[in-house]
């Protein structure tokens, strides 16, 4: 057995009743350091990925015709049309695919639908 941890243990629980609150905020109290612990990992990893899965919702939310997009897979291309879960675009001339929106990993520039061919049309 080991006495030396039991008479630790018994020592600390004596300070810390003896202190009342004021021993929770022991910078050498486990249960500060994993609340330290939580509030650093929350800042630091929690909080930016929830911004950015914000964003990218956001961004899927808003794609329109003519925008150039990339996609998880590195295909890049124009947006020709859109469904609520399927978005076609056009990776080449007369060169369509059919990709899921959750696919879209993100935007690479906002376009207008065609203002090459509407400033044909009027020539």
């Amino acid at each position: 057995m080991n006495f030396a941890g039991l008479a630790y243990a018994s020592d600390a629980f004596a300070q810390d009743t003896a202190g009342g609150a004021a021993g929770l905020f022991n910078l050498g109290n486990p249960m500060f350091l994993m609340v330290a612990m939580l509030a650093i990992f929350y800042f630091l990893l929690i909080r930016p990925q929830q911004k950015r899965q914000k964003e990218h919702k956001q961004m899927l939310a808003n794609l329109q015709k003519g925008d150039t997009i990339f996609t998880s897979g590195g295909l890049r291309g124009r947006i020709t049309g859109l469904d609520e879960n399927v978005i076609t675009m056009e990776i080449a001339d007369k060169v369509r695919v059919k990709v899921n929106r959750v696919a879209v990993g993100g935007l690479v520039s906002k376009g207008e639908a065609a203002p090459e061919k509407e400033s044909a049309k009027e020539s």
